[in-house]
């Protein structure tokens, strides 16, 4: 059997876009052949790989060709050009609304479902209690699928690819809309389906759902893959792509293009340094757990800017975000700074951290998040060690300082 379940080669789709629906039949009779239409590439030249047993994510702005990769794989659409090669029963859940007829009961749609995977009707009846069980939704499930609301909605399909046994699940992003009960469920579930050594497509742009859950990464940008290996170094260029997207960098050469995967911002005010201090001011890059430290940020301003935002954002060595902070979330004001100045900022707090490796990301931006304006942001600036004392020995990446009783009743 082969080692992969999933693998394009060069895939792509094009969809035809018609100014008015008169000119797809102006074009189908037009004796001249004449062209009606513009031709728009959803995915072009879109090679990935998912080997058994591996989980992989999709990542990407909105629009950047990600659900109609997943449609493609799951044989929904058929490509223009390229392969797919797919080894193994899929299991989709796509966006929401697609797979289900609305006119049907929930009840129904299960049937109907597993039909299309080839089950049986006695493998369906006996497959449908447990499918109806997970999805919770009462007597709804005797109600047409078009009286439903998008969590019920959700509930039913996912119950409906998680309990078919397929060899392949793919996930799109319906499951952001499940209450927090719901997917905290679908992550069991999800882990449990992995641990049995199946594989998975996960499209998410949860940050801390595709680090915990992806053995890889796969970053989409119109319609290529512009970045895939690690979830944590692809989503440092996903960050860089969503700082970018209102400035012109989204038309920069490509070789400008890999240095955003490390850095970006429009430069109205530039990061110079970035030290890691302790408490006597000298530079390390080793604490002992619940240490003083200092970042301190140097900055040239190259342009007058209003209320400037800077951050720091800590990570562990696996990429999971350990905490994140920045003046504009502790109500602090930097005032105006002018052109052509330099400025330094400083963060002063105990590393109360478990022992381990983590790096700092810092930032400086407008408003409360880079999204709005951003100036400099830095991926991995520096790099420190926490280490343990005898004193304090705990388990875990935070150390909380509680206190302990004990009462005999």
């Amino acid at each position: 059997m082969s080692s992969v379940a999933i693998a394009t080669k060069n895939l792509e789709k094009m969809f035809r876009l018609y100014a008015a629906p008169a000119d797809r039949l102006k074009e189908a009779l037009s004796p001249l052949r004449r062209k009606y239409h513009q031709d728009f590439y959803a995915l072009r030249d879109v090679n990935i790989c998912v080997e058994q047993g591996q989980c992989v994510g999709i990542i990407g702005l909105n629009g950047s060709g990600k659900s109609t990769l997943l449609q493609l794989i799951a044989g929904v659409l058929t490509p223009t050009g390229g392969t797919v090669e797919v080894h193994g029963k899929i299991a989709a859940l796509l966006e929401l609304g697609a797979g289900f007829n609305p006119e049907f009961t929930g009840r129904e749609n299960i049937v109907f479902q597993c039909s299309i995977m080839g089950y049986k009707r006695a493998q369906i009846d006996q497959m449908t209690p447990s499918i109806i069980e997970y999805a919770d939704i009462g007597d709804f499930i005797n109600h047409p699928v078009k009286t439903y609301s998008s969590g019920m909605y959700v509930r039913l399909a996912f119950a409906v690819a998680i309990n078919v046994n397929p060899d392949i699940l793919i996930v799109d992003e319906a499951l952001a809309v499940g209450d927090i009960r719901f997917q905290s469920k679908c992550m069991a579930k999800i882990r449990e389906f992995r641990r049995a050594g199946k594989s998975m497509l996960f499209v998410s742009h949860d940050p801390g759902a595709v680090k915990s859950l992806c053995d890889k990464a796969y970053l989409l940008d119109r319609g290529r893959v512009v970045d895939e290996g690690d979830p944590d170094k692809v989503f440092n260029f996903y960050n860089s792509l969503v700082a970018e997207r209102d400035s012109s960098a989204a038309n920069i050469a490509e070789n400008q293009k890999i240095a955003l995967r490390h850095r970006s911002g429009n430069g109205r005010i530039r990061i110079e340094s970035v030290k890691l201090l302790d408490n006597q001011g000298c530079q390390l890059d080793t604490f002992v757990i619940g240490a003083p430290s200092r970042i301190e940020i140097e900055a040239q301003v190259n342009e007058d800017t209003e209320n400037p935002t800077f951050g720091i954002l800590l990570r562990d060595r696996l990429g999971n975000d350990i905490f994140g902070i920045n003046n504009h979330h502790m109500s602090q004001e930097t005032g105006l700074l002018k052109a052509n100045t330099r400025v330094k900022i400083a963060y002063d707090m105990p590393l109360d951290l478990g022992a381990g490796i983590y790096n700092v990301s810092v930032a400086a931006h407008a408003g409360e998040a880079h999204v709005e304006e951003n100036f400099d942001w830095i991926n991995d600036a520096l790099v420190f060690r926490v280490i343990l004392t005898p004193e304090r020995k705990f388990a875990g990446v935070s150390a909380l300082k509680p206190t302990f009783s004990i009462k005999q009743m």
